[in-house]
């Protein structure tokens, strides 16, 4: 039989973000699924890669003062190290900003060409009249066209999924500056979907590709019951200059749209990885004996099921075989919030805690449905605590220090039919990880060890040691509760990866293979037992919270000589009394403030600060001012970004250890958590003086 062979993907994580344990929860689930597969004897190539372009990374880049270029290596610096922390098994991670992604832009755009797929349209598009750019997607935000969802971005709904134009928004806002974009013509390339409607309809509903949650989603809001099907959108695949990506090479000043080049980076990073092992990259993407299998969220469904297919079958790929779709993540409860702590970034988790935790813990919640799960932290410490510590560890513990002179025994004795047992769930464990239901699988491996730990306490095998005509008995019970312990190893392995290789010293032999849960091991040394695992510490857990949360701000400015002068405040108790008034001044003396109208354009968090925010003001015409703030524990950056603010333009300037504030913004309140930014009514304009 010849050996299966499987090229799977995770989606693209974003540049201009860090890992956070909400995309941990995808590169998680494809990294069991890869491992299985690998475990099972399949050959299983496991690609992804940074998705870089569009006008966020260029306006970041100009921002910090450099290329987009250096930043794109530092960010898939950090990516890729995170993800190997945790033990996410990539054999190619690449970037959309390259050769190869440029190379395969082109030639799948030039077959959608010739398949007379390709319109131009002069269309009303977006654009920000105080920034002077016409607004990508991810700069837009609003109600939803279809389900009236509010804060909702530019491209698609969070909450329904539906996929839009910005200019379909109601109500949209510039995230740039905050101001309302007015619609203006510009040129546009668009892909006629509908052409491909009969295909699509066709793949979707009938191949087997996708959940049948996801089939009939797909049904209902696009493609329309067979008997009065809805046309399909016209998909919008250019941006206008300027914008960070590839132009297109029959359309100048224009540019393929982040949506159009991202899932070709699944087949860019393929490329790097075919060129560098000497692979022939159409086995991979143009064979039928190739299964291509992408996981992916909820959110991004439209564009892995619609666009992406039909790219495919235009262009003469592979399509895929499986879209495996999981749903949300939240938090105790809630959706993750900075605010909280509970927006976690990889690194802080890897900061506090093992990672073969929430691998374990993901596992439990994972099935092959699309539905969210959550993470609870109180049933995260008890999940991990009483599974994998006081369940499975706990076999080997209490039992191969006992033979570590003896190793194990030559025959494996008689267990009452527990191993045997155990080897015949080994075929539903391998369908439950087949299916990705990781929750089953989880359920049926827990079910084993708690048939076996009443073997070792019936036998006591700390007892047995201390009667010395019980030697034999004593390595035969150690010998099965190794076994069993080994046995159900090799079914968390996927999972586990180190427990697995820690185990495997233990034994003197490596697991590499499924069929390794079918027979016991026996007449092996044992080496010396060291811990495979801990117990989690619920210190950690808060710790790592504490470290994610945004220190929430401080002290309203009206309690101090300046917001942002200074980051040393007085965080004691409110004043029970009314504080004195400072000293008079004269009218002269207060007409010397030069107050203005500002826009927080940027709201960014600073390192090594306590209680400051970092803000980025707008006065219009292009000019802007840098203003340190302490104003933390009331405020979350991203909401006052947009925000209108009263803003003392003529304060003279002051050097800070974090850099120099240029003025301050006007507050008032009692301190702490009630300091209230002043804000003028929207029809302010930036640059405005407050008479």
């Amino acid at each position: 039989m010849p050996q299966r062979r499987l090229l799977v993907t995770s989606a693209l994580p974003y540049v201009n973000a860090d890992i956070h344990l909400g995309y941990m929860v995808e590169a998680i689930q494809t990294d069991i699924w890869v491992r299985f597969q690998r475990l099972t004897g399949a050959r299983c190539v496991y690609v992804c890669a940074d998705d870089t372009h569009g006008t966020a990374t260029m306006i970041r880049a100009r921002r910090e003062g450099r290329s987009e270029e250096e930043l794109l290596a530092e960010v898939q610096k950090a990516h890729e190290q995170d993800l190997r922390d945790f033990g996410i098994s990539l054999d190619n991670f690449h970037s959309t900003h390259s050769d190869e992604s440029r190379a395969l832009c082109g030639e799948i755009w030039g077959k959608i060409r010739d398949a007379g797929l390709v319109k131009n349209e002069r269309v009303e598009q977006l654009f920000d009249p105080e920034e002077g750019v016409f607004l990508a997607d991810r700069f837009v935000r609003g109600t939803c066209p279809k389900c009236g969802a509010e804060d909702q971005p530019g491209d698609n709904c969070s909450k329904c999924g539906v996929a839009y134009s910005p200019a379909d928004l109601i109500d949209p806002v510039s995230t740039l500056s905050g101001a309302t974009p007015e619609p203006r013509e510009a040129d546009h390339l668009f892909i006629e979907l509908e052409k491909l409607h009969g295909f699509l309809e066709e793949w979707s509903q009938n191949s087997g590709a996708l959940q049948g949650e996801i089939a009939n989603y797909l049904r209902g809001h696009f493609l329309g019951p067979p008997e009065k099907p809805e046309p399909l959108r016209d998909w919008d695949i250019s941006r206008p200059a300027p914008y960070f990506g590839f132009e297109i090479p029959d359309a100048p000043g224009n540019y393929w749209y982040v949506w159009f080049d991202a899932p070709i980076g699944y087949m860019a990073s393929t490329k790097q990885w075919c060129d560098r092992e000497g692979e022939n990259f159409d086995d991979w993407w143009r064979s039928d004996d190739c299964e291509v299998h992408h996981f992916i969220g909820k959110d991004i469904t439209y564009f892995h099921t619609l666009f992406w297919p039909g790219m495919l079958k235009t262009a003469g790929f592979s399509l895929p075989t499986k879209v495996r779709v999981h749903g949300f993540l939240t938090v105790d409860g809630e959706k993750m919030s900075k605010s909280k702590g509970t927006f976690v970034k990889a690194r802080a988790y890897l900061n506090h805690l093992d990672p073969a935790y929430l691998r374990y813990y993901y596992a439990t919640k994972l099935s092959s449905r699309v539905d969210d799960f959550d993470l609870n932290r109180e049933e995260f410490v008890t999940k991990i605590n009483t599974d994998l510590v006081g369940k499975v560890v706990n076999l080997a513990s209490r039992s191969a220090k006992f033979v570590q002179q003896t190793g194990l025994s030559s025959e494996y004795p008689d267990d009452g039919g527990l191993f045997e047992h155990a080897a015949a769930q080994g075929a539903e464990i391998a369908a439950a990880y087949e299916r990705t239901d990781f929750s089953q699988a989880m359920r049926l491996i827990m079910a084993l060890a708690d048939r076996a730990n009443p073997f070792v306490e019936e036998n006591k095998p700390w007892e047995l040691r201390k009667e010395t005509d019980q030697t034999q008995r004593l390595q035969d019970v150690c010998t099965i509760a190794i076994n069993l312990y080994r046995q159900i190893v090799v079914y968390l392995t996927p999972v586990l990866p180190e427990l697995a290789e820690k185990t495997g010293k233990l034994l003197g032999e490596p697991i590499t293979h499924w069929d390794q849960s079918q027979t016991p091991l026996t007449g092996t040394p044992v080496a010396k037992f060291k811990h495979m695992m801990t117990r989690v510490e619920p210190e950690k857990v808060q710790a790592m919270i504490e470290e994610s949360k945004e220190d929430a701000a401080v002290a309203a400015e009206s309690t101090a000589s300046a917001a942002g002068a200074s980051d040393q405040w007085n965080d004691g108790p409110e004043p029970l009394e009314a504080e004195p008034l400072a000293e008079e001044c004269v009218f002269d003396d207060f007409m010397k403030v030069d107050l203005r109208i500002a826009r927080v354009i940027e709201a960014n968090q600073v390192e090594g600060a306590d209680k400051l925010l970092q803000l980025t003001l707008s006065l219009g015409g292009g000019e802007t001012r840098n203003v340190f703030a302490g104003i933390k524990k009331a405020y979350e950056p991203e909401k006052l970004v947009g925000r209108l603010v009263m803003y003392v333009a003529n304060l003279a300037p002051r050097k800070m250890r974090f850099g120099m504030s240029h003025g301050m913004i006007a507050a008032a309140g009692p301190g702490g958590e009630e300091v209230f930014v002043l804000s003028p009514d929207e029809g302010a304009k930036p640059g405005q003086r407050v008479h």
